[in-house]
């Protein structure tokens, strides 16, 4: 019977990573299930679902030569998994502020507590090196309403001024 693991991968960017690993469970008789893989200040990483017959362990001995090869950090985790299971965003939130340290959680927060479930949040940063803004873009579910949020972020706006936060409704209607 099928296990379902969470792998983690991180490593220097470099061509080839995504095949080779993707390749070694391929030939190790792995299913790939969702993914989120990409580059992050020169770095690369790879998040992956996976299913297949064995143990971490298997998987381990599966993955180390390219993960040494390619001098790849390397977590593997039993999971019990929902694949398929997915939750579609109904609220899209842009913040941009001066970088600073802190505002990822000041902002997460109020918002957690209006009842938004993130599922997804990307950041960058932008600006010149001696003036940086920072850039959020959050999607998620606004499990207590849209109007909740609009309430939080009135509350964010009158503590942090300078920030920029839009929050929008996103039409979940599929035809």
């Amino acid at each position: 019977m099928s296990q379902w693991f969470m792998l983690t991968l991180i490593g220097k960017d470099q061509p080839g990573i995504v095949a080779k690993v993707t390749a070694a469970l391929y030939q190790g008789g792995c299913n790939l299930g969702e993914a989120s893989m990409l580059r992050l200040g020169g770095n690369f990483t790879i998040m992956l679902m996976l299913s297949c017959e064995g143990t971490v362990m298997t998987l381990e001995t599966l993955l180390t030569p390219v993960v040494d090869k390619m001098q790849l950090r390397l977590h593997i985790d039993e999971i019990e998994a929902q694949p398929r299971a997915h939750c579609s965003p109904d609220v899209a939130i842009s913040v941009y502020g001066a970088d600073r340290a802190g505002i990822v959680a000041q902002v997460t927060e109020v918002f957690a507590n209006a009842g938004l479930n993130i599922l997804n949040l990307d950041t960058d940063v932008g600006g010149e090196p001696d003036k940086p803004f920072y850039i959020m873009q959050i999607e998620g579910t606004a499990q207590q309403g849209i109007e909740k949020l609009q309430l939080a972020l009135q509350e964010l706006l009158a503590v942090q001024k300078d920030l920029k936060v839009h929050v929008m409704a996103i039409d979940t209607v599929v035809m």
